[in-house]
């Protein structure tokens, strides 16, 4: 396995507007592109424009039918909602915060590693909220290979 490298990092909390999905998470490419499209329709996008995935159930005790998550952007300033868009609010606080390269189908093993090895062994303990991804690059302009997420798990 790639050595990893886990960063404790103050997050302030923020508000980031979304697009709700629930099933596979390696589906939620289908909730961005409505994120994306209602954004862009509305003058909203902007190539700093950071986008998450925030992701609330463990797939390996939920149904891959009923995972929860959401695609959110985080916008510079507040706008009026309206559906399929909503409003999300992304606790602030300690996080544990490991950078992945490569393509999204393997993320699966760095949450695995994470989870498993790095929490277990830290002393640490997960929060009682989700844990979102930041995508550093854009992966329709991006070879799978070169792409880079943030995993940040909140610490209690």
């Amino acid at each position: 396995m790639t050595a990893h490298e886990v960063v404790i990092r103050d997050i302030a909390a923020m508000t980031v507007a979304c697009v709700d999905h629930t099933g596979p998470y390696m589906q939620i490419g289908k909730a961005f592109d409505l994120l994306i499209g209602g954004l862009a329709s509305r003058g909203l996008l902007s190539p700093g424009t950071r986008m998450v995935g925030i992701y609330y159930d463990d797939p390996g005790i939920v149904p891959e039918a009923e995972l929860r998550s959401k695609a959110g952007a985080m916008l510079p300033r507040d706008i009026e909602i309206v559906p399929p868009l909503s409003l999300t609010q992304i606790r602030g606080g300690e996080y544990a915060v490991l950078r992945h390269a490569g393509p999204y189908s393997d993320l699966h093993a760095t949450y695995e590693w994470l989870y498993g090895t790095w929490l277990v062994q830290s002393g640490r303990e997960a929060a009682d909220a989700p844990a979102f991804e930041e995508y550093l690059n854009n992966p329709k302009e991006t070879a799978p290979a070169d792409l880079l997420t943030e995993i940040c798990l909140p610490l209690a």
